[in-house]
């Protein structure tokens, strides 16, 4: 990569140049910079660089690959009175996000026929897979406008949830501004799949903690090593996806009419004061929520798969939420004394110990931070430190591909697939459908977290390995 410099550890910058207003950083350790030959992924960042109003600099994660606009691992924050806003900065999948509940079960206890009837009461309730629709569709539509403006707090007070479910979720589970006028038809028509995970990356895992890094993680996660766990990563699924196309198109005329230089369509962008940004914050906030909901009638639905397998009451496994955070996202925030719209595209917002917007029972911790890694490999819960300022509050949000989709299918045999999943246990019996998600097509987990806790910008809590995964096909 002939236009990255090296900047201290585990940093790399492209200095400023053409139409770009800042720099671009680039985060990769040295067992990562070895490897790394994404140049489309740094020009995409330099493209974010050369926006209105962007500050300084546009950052990319340690998982960062190719995306559509800005690269997934793509962090762009913009001045929040004289900048633009950009859907294909925020991305396709609007808060595709991961929430983790804990349990009081030790995952070794659990035989093979337990976990496999597990799996399959949790698939009986959340339908995976590309197009499926929720098993709710009458539910949905009779309260669509409550779930996409008042979000979680509106399912918990009908019942789907504790109500200390939203001490523990970005947002409290509620985006501010949400207006479903905003919305298009088309993207009501994609609404019916709350409480479906989808395809791609997408999933239901059960975990066991295999490590957990000091005293904190069991005295104020509630994590222990052996322990059972449940982590559940899905978004806006279809809605989302459309309102990022609806607006992407709406952005690029805005654009033209406004005379804005425009670096590619996957940026098209206009300011957020305009008529059109204002609509367009308005609809994601929307898809923000429904995601927040999506992931919260899955929580349900897998409390009370547990209930049925096991029996009794699923606070008898104490399915507690840990936490939620939110990827694909655009908020306001205060940093350096400024007030900023930040774009965290396949990034996880991570505020360090007395940050006053951590929710109050993290406040002297720091709000959890999770990061799938793949169905095989290790996952991890972390939390920010001071110096992640640096990078807007952000981290990266999972592993990062290192092989597409199609060149995964193309380059990884079934048995290899089987055998880098070892004991875990998948839905059927047909690997093939898995491939495109192998552990092979990945970055190594270990390295993309090491390259933030090397230099101190983040702190691991603990290490989660995978025991039992439902992913959809695509």
């Amino acid at each position: 990569m002939t236009l990255l410099e090296r900047d201290g550890a585990n940093r790399y910058r492209v200095r400023r140049r053409g139409n770009m207003r800042v720099d671009a950083v680039l985060y990769l350790n040295d067992a990562l910079k070895r490897s790394f030959d994404d140049e489309k992924a740094i020009e995409q960042l330099c493209d974010a660089a050369a926006l209105p109003g962007v500050q300084d600099p546009v950052v990319g994660m340690p998982d960062i690959h190719l995306g559509f606009g800005l690269p997934i691992g793509g962090v762009m924050a913009v001045d929040a009175a004289e900048g633009v806003v950009s859907a294909g900065a925020v991305g396709m999948d609007i808060n595709c996000g991961v929430r983790l509940l804990r349990t009081n079960i030790e995952a070794d206890s659990l035989d093979k026929p337990t976990l496999r009837r597990l799996i399959d009461a949790i698939v009986k309730r959340v339908p995976p897979g590309v197009g499926k629709m929720s098993r709710q569709s009458s539910l949905v539509k009779k309260h669509l406008q409550r779930y996409l403006v008042e979000g979680v707090p509106f399912m918990i007070e009908g019942g789907y949830g504790r109500p200390e479910d939203l001490t523990s979720i970005e947002e409290g589970g509620v985006l501010e501004g949400a207006d479903p006028i905003a919305v298009s038809d088309r993207a009501m028509k994609r609404s019916a799949q709350l409480s479906t995970i989808g395809g791609g990356n997408h999933f239901v895992e059960l975990g066991r903690v295999d490590r957990t890094f000091g005293a904190d993680a069991k005295e104020k996660l509630g994590l222990a090593e052996g322990q059972l766990t449940v982590l559940i990563h899905t978004g806006s699924r279809g809605f989302g996806h459309q309102i990022c196309n609806d607006y992407t198109d709406l952005m690029l005329e805005a654009a033209a009419r406004m005379k804005l230089e425009i670096p590619t369509k996957g940026l098209a962008a206009v300011p957020i004061r305009s008529s059109e940004g204002r609509r367009y914050l308005a609809a994601m906030a929307c898809a923000v929520n429904f995601a927040f909901c999506n992931r919260q009638w899955i929580t349900h639905d897998v409390r009370q798969a547990f209930s049925e397998v096991l029996g009794g009451n699923d606070r008898d496994y104490d399915l507690g939420l840990v936490y939620d955070v939110a990827h694909n996202i655009a908020k306001f925030e205060e940093v350096g004394g400024k007030r900023l719209l930040i774009h965290r595209k396949g990034a996880t917002r991570a505020l360090p110990a007395g940050h006053p917007a951590n929710p109050p029972r993290y406040r002297d911790l720091g709000h959890p931070v999770l990061v799938p890694g793949s169905m095989g490999t290790a996952s991890y819960v972390i939390v920010g430190e001071p110096a992640v300022e640096q990078t807007f509050y952000s981290v990266n949000h999972g592993a990062g591909r290192v092989l597409s989709r199609r060149a995964a299918r193309r380059e990884i045999e079934v048995e290899a697939l089987r055998k880098s999943l070892g004991e875990v246990m998948v839905p059927g019996r047909d690997y093939r459908a898995y491939l495109d998600e192998a552990p092979q097509a990945y970055k190594d987990i270990e390295a993309v977290i090491d390259t933030f806790t090397e230099i101190g910008f983040t702190r691991r809590m603990a290490r989660l390995l995978p025991v039992a995964v439902i992913k959809g096909q695509r």
